[in-house]
């Protein structure tokens, strides 16, 4: 498949994507031999692997899975993705609805016992679903004021700090008092899930409240000093 045919996508998904529709017919076909599942993508007669995917999430290691809102499928939602669109960005940010609006509904029925997704059905998903978007790091820069492991994400509308080496990330924005800090975690969920936050008044130290949910970070991940 020639990459130049595939569509090349950002954060408007619903315009700038569709606007883009390949012209080939692209089909990804799903089964399993011996109870382990199989996907191919019967265009290019290539089985789909999550090697590729592993490298942007790590839901699931051993393999892909389908028919429920689980890790296996959140990786096969990231491969088919990655597959079908060549975009990093768009896997990355929108894996997760993916998997549950189609992923998690898919069954091998029918005499053939396997699934049928096409690019097309593909396109009509990703139309409705670009509001769910997973705020994950898009690489980024170092921050002078906070730890290495830590890179301040570009975002049009907030400042988001992102560990690298977890999926913890610090979201900052305007809140009814001031400014609002909340540390999240995207997980396996559509949505992310607050895990501290700080309410920073317009005059007070906002760098202070994000260092201070970095330690929290830490205290979270790391164990308590003489448990191991």
């Amino acid at each position: 498949m020639n990459g130049n045919t595939r569509r090349h996508t950002s954060n408007v998904v619903q315009t700038e994507a569709l606007a883009h529709r390949r012209d080939d017919s692209i089909e990804y076909i799903g089964f399993r031999v011996d109870g382990q599942a199989v996907v191919l993508n019967l265009s290019e007669h290539q089985r789909l692997t999550p090697d590729r995917s592993l490298d942007l999430v790590n839901h699931s290691p051993t393999g892909f899975e389908w028919g429920y809102t689980g890790s296996g499928p959140a990786q096969l939602a990231c491969g088919l993705l990655l597959d079908y669109y060549n975009d990093t960005q768009v896997a990355r940010e929108h894996y997760i609805a993916f998997r549950n609006r189609v992923i998690s509904q898919l069954e091998c029925d029918g005499p053939a016992a396997c699934w049928h997704l096409t690019g097309e059905e593909i396109d009509a998903a990703m139309a409705t679903i670009t509001d769910d978007v997973v705020a994950l790091p898009d690489g980024g820069g170092p921050s002078p004021t906070l730890p290495e492991n830590w890179r301040t994400v570009a975002r049009p509308d907030r400042r988001v700090f992102q560990r690298a080496d977890r999926d913890h990330y610090i979201v900052l924005g305007e809140g009814a008092d001031g400014w609002l800090a909340v540390l999240c975690s995207q997980g396996d969920r559509a949505y992310p899930a607050p895990l501290a936050s700080r309410t920073v008044s317009d005059d007070a130290d906002v760098e202070r409240a994000i260092r201070a949910l970095v330690d929290e970070s830490n205290d979270l991940i790391e164990p308590p000093e003489g448990e191991y």
